[in-house]
């Protein structure tokens, strides 16, 4: 972030704290935040801590941001509303020009509550759970400097075995993230699907797929040079030949508000700037 883009959000965040606390809610601000911004005068708390004490949690920043605050606050159930500082929004679709009006609203009940599914993703390796997270998003399984070949099979059935540069397994609200620029296609988010969409794939008949939420995914690392896991593109796992990866629609799930007169049709038409 550049110096006048963080000027604008500690500018943003102080005027939203403010605002909140003249009327008459308690407010506190992740720690780091609070350093960053120079927020000196209001009580701070870790994201586990906020989890665990606060009704809402706002994320102000871009679709990363949000992404990292929603995982961390998954065992809370704290609904989330995002306010925009970042590129695209798809998921901060509060604009910081209006946030306090719009915030407003939202706190005075005027709010779409939205459930958004999650992965739950286990690397299992040589019968052992060497890694577990959650996505939002997605969880790619990517190659380094040469093609990787994956197995894929779908509730115990074979689909097929590709080559490519990797694989994409998405939620509905990872399909307009990189899932999308890999060609993949856009699901609404109150669909229960779950895509698979190659990355280049040697062969083109291999085509993106979506499946029932409900299904299990279990692809195995069968050839590489080198390969990763990434997951909601924001930490990962080295991958080793003969590992299983196993992705399946998560227990849990994360709310977000909307503003009552929210469209995700709208929402797409402008983030993609459809005629």
């Amino acid at each position: 972030m550049n110096e006048s883009a963080l000027q604008l959000m500690q500018s943003d965040l102080a005027n939203l704290a403010r605002h909140l606390t003249s009327k008459n809610f308690e407010v506190w601000i992740e720690e780091n935040t609070a350093h960053h911004a120079h927020l000196a005068h209001y009580k701070t708390l870790t994201l586990d801590q906020i989890g665990k004490t606060a009704d809402l949690a706002i994320v102000m920043g871009g679709d990363g941001t949000m992404l990292s605050v929603a995982r961390s606050l998954i065992e809370a159930d704290v609904p989330l509303v995002g306010i925009n500082r970042g590129r695209f929004g798809f998921l901060t679709d509060l604009r910081a020009e209006s946030m306090l009006i719009e915030i407003d609203l939202i706190l005075a009940g005027a709010f779409i509550k939205e459930p958004r599914m999650l992965l739950a993703t286990q690397v299992i390796r040589q019968n052992k759970v060497v890694h577990a997270s959650y996505a939002l998003n997605d969880v790619v399984i990517k190659s380094g400097l040469r093609l990787v070949e994956l197995e894929v099979e779908i509730d115990r059935k074979f689909v097929y075995k590709q080559r490519s540069d990797g694989l994409i397994l998405s939620t509905p609200t990872g399909t307009t993230a990189y899932a999308l620029s890999a060609g993949g296609p856009i699901l609404h988010p109150n669909l229960e699907a779950i895509s698979l969409v190659p990355i280049c794939p040697h062969t083109l008949s291999n085509r993106p797929i979506a499946v029932n939420s409900a299904s299990k995914i279990e692809v195995t690392l069968v050839q590489f040079n080198e390969a990763q896991l990434s997951v909601d593109g924001q930490f990962q796992e080295v991958l080793e030949i003969g590992d299983k990866i196993v992705v399946q629609r998560a227990e849990k799930t994360i709310s977000l508000l909307h503003p009552s007169d929210y469209c995700y049709f709208d929402m797409l038409r402008n983030k993609l700037n459809w005629g």
